[in-house]
């Protein structure tokens, strides 16, 4: 039987080492190598930029941080994976707008929580979407756009690439606002939604500007207008869709690294650093102009507010669609 005495001192004994124990793992923190993982395909712009901000955070932490591509499941498999593994600082996650503030309104089961299950590091990049057409179409911008769809409701047509993707909810966005009906025509991937919207079988569509600003200079697809409360410094000459009479609209896709819920604060804040110098280096920076993207960056507490205001924003559109994932 343990007595009294012995209980008290492995109490204080416990006691301090819990005391002692963050800020000692801060300062060996880290030991080897991080993995970054990515739910998408290796060579898709999401893998490219965090393999560049993975080499950038290796050489500020001074140990090998490394992409681990586990895609499919429209980021499930590696959402899951995080919220799995020790919360040590040695497993990170690279989420996005679907991710993390679509899938929890698409999905009725879905295995992750991105508020409750996550410790938010930083926010990385957003990729503005731009709204579309044919170079052919009548429509030269957003107010001809609305005033041709309330002529004939639900007549016009839009394409995504995909149900509950970004560009699909942001129409579905600009429909609400706008009070207008147009038809989803949903596609498996980008490039041929947009190769339809630019033969004319289908009306209009939003995408990224990484996508579809290198088509204006061919001369494929014309543009009405860009979903953002600023203009876009890649294309300062196109009118934001706020500035067209969609007072407060802005639609963008976004990256952001989380680690597993638990990881220690002062691990968190040595991750955001990295981050936070990553974004600063000019090689993540010309990869982000190369994908139409820009850098965000901040301290984790500004993530977490965005992350709460980002699933409201996008959940909100979500259920006006209809949209659902069984």
């Amino acid at each position: 039987m343990v007595n009294r005495r012995d209980f008290c001192l492995s109490a204080m004994a416990a006691t301090s080492l819990a005391a002692t124990w963050q800020p000692a793992l801060a300062g060996d923190y880290p030991d080897r190598p991080i993995r970054l993982i990515v739910g998408f395909p290796a060579g898709q712009s999401t893998d490219t930029s965090a393999r560049r901000i993975a080499q950038s955070m290796s050489q500020t932490l001074g140990r090998s941080v490394f992409v681990d591509n586990r895609p499919g499941a429209a980021g499930i498999i590696s959402h899951e994976a995080v919220k799995n593994a020790p919360a040590d600082g040695y497993t990170l996650l690279m989420g996005s707008t679907g991710t993390l503030a679509i899938n929890p309104w698409l999905y009725q089961k879905l295995p992750y929580d991105p508020i409750k299950d996550f410790e938010p590091v930083a926010s990385v990049s957003a990729s503005p979407l731009v709204l579309f057409t044919s170079v052919d179409s009548p429509v030269k911008n957003l107010k001809q756009l609305i005033a041709l769809a309330k002529s004939r409701p639900g007549k016009l047509s839009y394409g995504s690439s995909g149900n509950g993707t970004t560009g699909h909810i942001a129409m579905e966005m600009l429909k609400k606002e706008a009070g207008i009906e147009l038809l989803h025509v949903p596609y498996k991937g980008s490039p041929p939604m947009i190769t339809d919207v630019m033969g004319g079988q289908v009306n209009v569509a939003f995408d990224t500007a990484g996508a579809v600003l290198a088509m204006v200079k061919g001369g494929r697809i014309q543009l009405l207008g860009i979903a953002t409360l600023k203009r876009f410094e890649a294309a300062p000459d196109l009118p934001t869709l706020a500035e067209q009479g969609l007072a407060g609209f802005e639609a963008m896709p976004w990256s952001a690294i989380l680690a597993p819920k638990g990881t220690p604060a002062p691990i968190v804040q040595r991750l955001n650093t990295a981050v936070n110098a990553a974004l600063k280096d000019p090689v993540v920076l010309d990869q982000f102009v190369s994908t139409g993207s820009y850098a965000l960056g901040g301290p984790p507490p500004q993530l977490q507010a965005y992350l709460a205001q980002e699933h409201a924003r996008w959940g909100k559109a979500v259920v006006a669609s209809g949209a659902r994932v069984d």
